[in-house]
C-alpha cells in the first residue's frame, strides 16, 4: 500500500515538473515591450528592451528625447521582472521601480515613483511586446 502511495507521488512530479520548466519557459521577458501613459492631455509612448541571457538580464528603457536609459538592479525570478530607473528632473535624481509579471506577449505590473509631496506614488502599467 505505501509503495503504490511512493510510485502515485512519483509519477505526479514526472507529471508536473517539466510543466513548471515550461511555464518558466513560456514566461521569457526577452523582447521589445511597449506601452502609453497619458498626463494632462499628453500621450507618451514608452519603448522597454529586456535581454534575459542565463542568468543576466539587462536592458534599457525610452526616456526624453528618444533617449534610452540602461536599467539596473534588474532581475527575473518565476515569471516576474523587476528593475529601476534613475532619472533627473529639476536638477533632482529620483530613482522608479517598476515590477511586472510576464503572461505571454503581455507584461502587467506597477510603477513606484517618488510623488512631489514626498509620498511614493504607484501606478499601474500593461506593456505589450513588440512583433519582431
Amino acid at each position: 500500500m505505501q509503495r503504490s502511495a511512493i510510485w502515485l507521488a512519483l509519477a505526479g512530479l514526472i507529471l508536473v515538473a517539466p510543466a513548471a520548466v515550461m511555464a518558466e519557459e513560456k514566461a521569457n521577458p526577452t523582447g521589445t515591450w511597449k506601452w502609453s501613459t497619458t498626463f494632462n492631455d499628453q500621450t507618451r509612448e514608452t519603448t522597454l528592451k529586456l535581454k534575459l541571457d542565463g542568468d543576466k538580464f539587462t536592458g534599457t528603457i525610452s526616456g526624453r528625447n528618444n533617449s534610452e536609459n540602461a536599467i539596473e538592479e534588474a532581475s527575473f525570478k518565476d515569471g516576474e521582472v523587476a528593475f529601476s530607473i534613475s532619472r533627473e528632473r529639476d536638477g533632482q535624481k529620483f530613482t522608479m521601480k517598476y515590477k511586472a509579471k510576464v503572461e505571454g506577449d503581455t507584461l502587467k505590473g506597477k510603477i513606484e515613483s517618488p510623488g512631489r509631496d514626498g509620498q511614493t506614488r504607484t501606478r499601474d502599467f500593461e506593456a505589450k511586446r513588440a512583433k519582431e
